[in-house]
């Protein structure tokens, strides 16, 4: 059972997210905070009293963007705790991902949250929690659970869409993010780069970069200039590593 803090200076969200996670049997009482400080207070109250005291806290679930200290100033102070609790960031901005997961983020939830999403941090939250009391320190554990081999599931907005793999033009490494692209636009996923190069290997993706993976099929030009390698996808030019450029030479010209 997680004792929670919920931390959001709008109110009305904040009594939402309150409601949601007192909803959910695995939480055995969340409370709100309005702003970071206060919430900073409240944890050192906390870990006064140790984790069996009466105003423990196992997770925080954190906005970002917030007037004075924001969320990632929270984050940053609690990775100088010895004991910190547990951070989960929920905003209505994708854009800050990386940072969260610098911090040592269990989860990420966009804004609007829906139940589903919000049950599926809390089980993170569990898992990560049953780990620590183990005296283990795994990676965080990121299930993937994808409707079929030829789509990836991508949120944008708090809603779950399905992105087909053969519209991915190539996959960029952000941390432990991933962004794609397609002619449409991009999306970030938690999935590290390393992961997709070997489900997608199969589909012709291949390494170019340490940054960078692409499919084969959407390569419209291999360019040489003074001893530099590039290729064309879409408009895009990317840079080929000296170590991946006789593979991809290799590949292309194989491909039918």
């Amino acid at each position: 059972m997680l004792r929670a803090l919920a931390v959001d200076d709008e109110r009305p969200s904040l009594e939402e997210l309150v409601y949601l996670l007192n909803a959910d049997p695995r939480i055995a009482g969340a409370e709100g905070a309005g702003d970071a400080t206060e919430a900073l207070r409240r944890i050192n109250r906390a870990l006064e009293s140790g984790p069996a005291g009466p105003e423990a806290i196992d997770v925080v679930f954190l906005d970002i963007q917030m007037p004075g200290l924001d969320g990632l100033d929270l984050a940053r102070l609690l990775t100088g705790f010895a004991r910190p609790p547990l951070v989960v960031f929920v905003t209505a901005h994708e854009d800050f991902a990386v940072q969260a997961f610098d911090l040592k983020a269990v989860d990420y939830v966009l804004k609007p949250v829906r139940t589903e999403r919000l049950a599926e941090a809390v089980r993170r939250v569990v898992e990560r929690r049953a780990a620590e009391q183990r005296d283990t320190t795994p990676a965080p554990r990121i299930p993937v659970h994808e409707p079929d081999p030829d789509h990836i599931s991508v949120e944008l907005g708090g809603v779950t869409r399905f992105v087909a793999v053969d519209d991915i033009t190539h996959v960029e490494a952000q941390g432990d993010y991933a962004r794609l692209h397609t002619d449409k636009g991009s999306h970030l996923v938690r999935i590290p780069l390393s992961t997709l190069e070997e489900r997608w290997r199969a589909r012709g993706f291949v390494r170019i970069h340490r940054r960078h993976l692409v499919a084969l099929r959407h390569i419209g030009e291999l360019r040489l200039d003074a001893g530099s390698v590039s290729v064309l996808v879409g408009t895009e030019e990317l840079q080929v590593s000296r170590r991946h450029a006789r593979e991809l030479r290799d590949l292309l010209m194989r491909r039918p």
